[in-house]
């Protein structure tokens, strides 16, 4: 006979994947060891669904805010054990949910799916970093526009601050440390929390701007991010920007001279500067400002183009770095900022 066997006492060969029970009882207990601790660990949290994937969920709300829809996505497994990072990211202006989540793109399907893929980046995050938990809150207007909510929006900045710290205590079991981060209008989010608070909450562990620092103002908002940064080790603050103040559009310049994310973002680094000692770096792509050990990092993407790299910053794994930035994380084995996609088997159907 050829193949596996064992033998039984009267020396009869039993083909392995025949063998007596006290082997498949092995077999079985392990098996079944893995499949219900695998169970165990997933949870269905109060009032949430499971999402399209297997391994995700999500609670839709609506109408309890003024105009904004808020989309929070978790995995169905949590680690106890783990740091539980609750990612508040305000959308783009003129962008849904769906396209902010993104898919792959089919012929038929808006272009808008393949831009900034917010879930496969996520996955790629949580599949990384599997010790500790990664929930993200998608935040959406009515107006596809956070900046024309906030003018349009009595009390918006206390509202925005609600939504933080109503949202924040779902999850109060968990003691989650908050992101806040956003794309494009979806910094205006951000600005607002700052405006409603004297001080950054201590719980507030990441500032993230992708490209959305338009509405930095000095003297609203320097000493707080001094002061914030200066609180805690934990505190991170990441801005990336490109120089779009060389890009024409259909004939006009895309923002004013002092309107854009290049002289905002150069704005902040300088006003941080009276406050912390930065190292700058820079070539032919990059002009990149650090300070307090990568705690602070500004990256500008130059453009002697003049072309628009607004989305960009945030799909070439721009989400990715929003969160690995200033951790172990950040190496090239992982991901390369601005480099070729590393998530792609993550993107769902």
């Amino acid at each position: 006979m050829t193949g596996p066997f064992i033998s039984n006492k009267n020396n009869k060969p039993y083909p392995l994947f025949f063998a007596p029970s006290r082997f498949l009882k092995v077999f079985l207990f392990i098996y079944l060891f893995s499949f219900f601790a695998t169970i165990c660990n997933a949870q269905l949290l109060p009032g949430f669904k499971q999402a399209g994937s297997i391994e995700e969920q999500e609670l839709i709300i609506k109408d309890h805010w003024k105009n904004v829809v808020v989309d929070i996505c978790a995995s169905l497994k949590f680690n106890r054990k783990g740091k539980t990072y609750l990612i508040f990211f305000a959308l783009p202006n003129g962008n849904s949910i769906e396209w902010t989540k993104g898919k792959k793109l089919k012929a038929g399907y808006d272009w808008h799916f393949d831009i900034q893929h917010i879930a496969a980046q996520t996955r790629f995050v949580r599949d990384i970093d599997k010790k500790n938990n990664y929930i993200v809150v998608y935040l959406m207007t009515s107006q596809k526009s956070w900046p024309t909510w906030k003018r349009n929006t009595a009390d918006s900045i206390h509202i925005i601050r609600n939504i933080v710290d109503s949202i924040t205590n779902m999850f109060k079991s968990y003691d989650p440390a908050i992101v806040l981060n956003g794309h494009s209008g979806g910094g205006s989010f951000i600005f607002g929390f700052l405006d409603a608070v004297d001080h950054i909450p201590g719980n507030v562990e990441r500032i993230a701007f992708l490209d959305s620092d338009y509405g930095y103002e000095e003297d609203m908002h320097k000493d707080k991010l001094v002061n914030w940064l200066k609180q805690n080790n934990n505190n991170k603050l990441l801005v990336l920007a490109y120089n779009d103040s060389v890009v024409i559009y259909n004939g006009k310049p895309l923002v004013s001279a002092t309107g854009g994310t290049w002289y905002r973002s150069r704005l902040m680094q300088k006003n941080l500067a009276g406050s912390f000692s930065f190292t700058t770096t820079s070539d032919t792509s990059f002009i990149i400002h650090e300070a307090l050990y990568g705690r602070i990092k500004i990256i500008l993407k130059e453009n002697p183009g003049g072309l628009i790299f607004h989305t960009e910053q945030v799909v070439k794994n721009g989400f990715i770095l929003s969160l690995f930035s200033a951790t172990k994380f950040n190496k090239r084995k992982y991901f390369t900022y601005f480099g070729e996609s590393a998530y792609d088997r993550f993107i769902s159907n």
